[in-house]
């Protein structure tokens, strides 16, 4: 499928923004996009290749929405909350040194929002990390938004080929931290801002080596529970949070597992004990155990689970939601990773 998507600014001219025209609606000026000095500029029309869509830009995006906290820290962090007017799908408080920029940003629902919610704010693009928003029953399908020349993106870390995972979609490959670096990439050359996502991709990869450096945890097993005290979502094999493990060089017990975070039972889990249990400590308070200490008091006290080697050994490692998901989050969560393993083995 080929979508253009014509910004508002490119078909009206920035200085009509103040005013209201024809698919655009009443908004405020919104500042003339330049690159910074010293960036190679992206040279419009720009096409893109997005899981299976041909995605066509004639200028740089004026108003964006991100549906999901992975999409919404990489473009706060290239720069571009002037550009945003809605955010949606929370699982954690934003990162700390995207705070400020964040503050501005209206925040459009903690979880999905509506399509007419979405519609209101007048985007000319939306984004998002996970395809279950561009799905049936979702905020809307892409083909909708393309009707009224609203261009999407979806995250690559969430496609093979035309198949979205978050949509139904199974991995055949494992994912990798390339398709984070992708997205990076790709949202800064359609923002005309190329040399920003090259110095964030710099800066996360630098981070990565260092967090990295002196692990070695080839003898830890490690399990990652994301949520649900009855049937806890663990990491399988293919996604962002066996990445982590795999990175330190420690194992997954449920790296077999072909799903991203495939349900499983407790005594599956007991019969697997891991050395080090990973807990999400989700924010978002859904449903119990979403929270950190929920977790730790349901392992303490359950009796299924209180004999794992890692709840009497007290081997806990606490990510937050985020950071066991496929965004720049991940390499907070790897440098959380390794320092607590270094921790266990200073306590040896």
């Amino acid at each position: 499928m080929k979508i253009t998507m014509r910004t508002c600014a490119a078909t009206f001219g920035v200085s009509v923004l103040a005013a209201v025209s024809a698919g655009c609606g009443v908004s405020e000026p919104v500042p003339e996009h330049t690159a910074l000095a010293g960036e190679n500029a992206t040279t419009y029309p720009l096409v893109v290749e997005n899981c299976g869509q041909e995605v066509t830009f004639d200028a740089a995006p004026q108003r964006v929405v991100s549906l999901d906290q992975g999409s919404t820290e990489i473009l706060l962090s290239l720069g571009l909350e002037e550009r945003m007017v809605g955010t949606a799908s929370w699982t954690d408080p934003v990162r700390e040194n995207l705070a400020q920029a964040n503050d501005g940003v209206p925040r459009l629902a903690d979880e999905a929002p509506t399509y007419e919610v979405v519609l209101d704010t007048d985007p000319d693009f939306v984004t998002a990390s996970f395809g279950r928003h561009f799905a049936q029953g979702g905020v809307a399908e892409r083909s909708r938004f393309a009707d009224t020349a609203i261009g999407t993106y979806l995250s690559p870390t969430d496609c093979e080929g035309e198949t979205s995972i978050n949509a139904g979609g199974t991995r055949t490959e494992p994912l990798t931290i390339d398709g984070l670096y992708q997205e990076i990439r790709e949202l800064a050359r359609i923002f005309d801002v190329p040399s920003r996502g090259e110095e964030l991709v710099d800066e996360l990869e630098t981070r990565r080596q260092e967090a990295l450096a002196g692990v070695d945890a080839a003898d830890t097993s490690t399990a990652f529970w994301f949520a649900d005290l009855k049937s806890p979502y663990v990491a399988g094999g293919p996604g962002a949070a066996n990445i982590l493990a795999t990175e330190v060089g420690a194992s997954n017990v449920f790296a077999d597992l072909d799903d991203d975070w495939p349900a499983t039972t407790w005594e599956v889990f007991v019969d697997r004990d891991p050395d080090v249990i990973v807990l999400g400590d989700l924010s978002r308070e859904r449903a119990p155990g979403d929270r950190l200490q929920e977790k730790i008091d349901f392992l303490r006290t359950d009796p299924v689970t209180r004999d794992l080697t890692a709840v009497r050994e007290e081997r806990f490692i606490s990510l937050h939601g985020a950071e066991m998901n496929p965004s720049i989050r991940m390499i907070d969560g790897l440098e959380a990773l390794a320092e607590g393993l270094r921790s266990f083995e200073e306590t040896q």
